[in-house]
């Protein structure tokens, strides 16, 4: 995406969905402190909720086609919403940097599974959206996610970002 998108009434703009100024900034600015700024950025937005499930986010399509463990993230996906293969769920998402954050685990219904994906600067999906030439993707993820979730550092953790996608969203 290389034209910045107008924010909605009450959601202040991220300048890092414009590609080129995304790429501009990094020019001139070092890898922590690109992230933070970023970071900052995502935060003062919040969650653009344009594509809360994770297996239509326009966001995820490189992730989703992605192949670890033997699948795509496509296919694991769709098998949460089957239900099948339930002690394998935990182990294939982990591949991608995405925790399980909570599921309905019953044979029956929707899944009602919350995905949470590491947008931070040490994520697992980061090595692939960054050999695709995806710079800004946490930006482009945030706008579709439900939820943004920011952990500051501490003197033993560095800061943590985080987008919270969903399976089976309610309508």
């Amino acid at each position: 995406m290389t034209n910045q998108k107008q924010a909605p009434a009450g959601r202040v703009a991220n300048p890092f969905l414009n590609a080129d100024f995304y790429a501009r900034m990094r020019d001139y600015t070092e890898r922590d402190a690109a992230f933070s700024k970023e970071a900052k950025a995502i935060g003062e937005s919040g969650a653009g909720k344009q594509g809360t499930d994770a297996r239509h986010a326009p966001s995820l399509q490189l992730l989703r086609a992605t192949v670890k463990k033997g699948l795509a993230l496509e296919v694991m996906l769709d098998r949460i919403v089957q239900g099948v293969e339930s002690g394998l769920w935990e182990p294939w998402l982990a591949a991608y940097g995405i925790e399980l954050r909570g599921v309905n685990y019953a044979k029956t219904g929707e899944r009602n599974a919350r995905l949470a994906i590491d947008m931070s600067t040490s994520s697992k999906a980061h090595t692939i959206f960054s050999a695709a030439g995806v710079g800004n993707w946490r930006s482009l993820v945030a706008e579709d996610c439900a939820q943004i979730q920011i952990d500051k550092p501490t003197e033993k953790t560095p800061a943590k970002l985080t987008a919270i996608f969903f399976l089976d969203a309610a309508a």
